[in-house]
């Protein structure tokens, strides 16, 4: 049985009669939260019954949204045929207003003709988190991608000039214009823009099975569509392009359409 794990290396052996079946998961079991994990090659994994890609080497990753339930059903079935069904607690967690002000009324209501765009803008996005590559990358684990000031952070209900908006789907950092965003894990560039309507200069970084990240408002984009990277090689610079009142670095990590924090698969950030 998997009990409630938060941030620590969890190894859990399932017994089998015929093959020594075994998984190992790392990561949050929280909402937001980002899991990846081992298995035996050749087995099966689903999510509450949603098929999870397992890798050539039995590598995997789980994630777990904002409004995730409090428990989750991983059901495994090994290369010899045994199985296992297993119960996962989520931690619940809650989540902060932000209000921001003083955002151009513009960039808080588009006007009409802003509207093809911003759809356009979407769609690529949404594109992106549609792929579903082989190559599990995001085994290199993740780092921060810039040390500065938390000024933005995951689930928060957004506020923007006093209206209303979705939660903040990732982490807003805080540096000076022009720092060095370095890659937080393996990946390969999958999109790259030099003027969305909100997000500004805008890079999409594929790690693999559907994970994804995304790194809005830079001032420059260092890398180029197709490339591959590796965890640390620097990806742009912090700007303020797009809807933005100072410059930062939003970060976000998405599993296809599903939004996770970045904090948790970061961890505490080194001073």
């Amino acid at each position: 049985m998997i009990r409630r794990l938060f941030g620590v290396l969890l190894l859990c052996v399932f017994p089998s009669a015929a093959w020594a079946g075994n998984i190992t998961m790392q990561g949050a079991f929280a909402q937001g939260g980002l899991v990846t994990g081992v298995v035996w090659p050749g087995s099966d994994i689903s999510l509450d019954g949603t098929p999870v890609k397992v890798s050539e080497d039995g590598f995997f990753v789980l994630g777990f949204g904002r409004d995730a339930k409090p428990e989750a059903r991983l059901q495994v079935t090994f290369p010899d045929g045994s199985s296992e069904d297993v119960s996962l607690e989520i931690e619940q967690r809650k989540f902060d207003i932000q209000k921001i002000d003083g955002l151009p009324q513009r960039k808080v209501t588009p006007k009409p003709e802003d509207l093809a765009r911003i759809r356009d803008d979407n769609a690529q996005i949404a594109k992106v988190r549609g792929i579903n590559s082989d190559a599990p990358l995001f085994s290199s684990g993740f780092i921060w991608p810039l040390k500065g000031r938390i000024s933005g952070v995951y689930g928060s209900q957004r506020i923007l000039n006093g209206k209303p908006k979705s939660p903040h789907n990732g982490v807003d950092i805080a540096a000076k214009k022009g720092s060095v965003i370095v890659a937080p894990a393996d990946g390969v560039v999958a999109l790259t823009h030099q003027d969305m309507f909100y997000s500004g200069k805008t890079l999409m970084l594929d790690h693999g099975h559907g994970l994804s990240s995304v790194y809005i408002h830079m001032s420059e984009i260092l890398v180029a569509d197709g490339q591959k990277i590796s965890q640390g090689d620097p990806i742009g610079k912090v700007g303020m392009t797009g809807r933005a009142t100072g410059p930062h670095l939003h970060w976000g990590v998405t599993l296809f359409k599903t939004h996770l924090d970045p904090a948790l698969a970061a961890g505490e950030m080194d001073p």
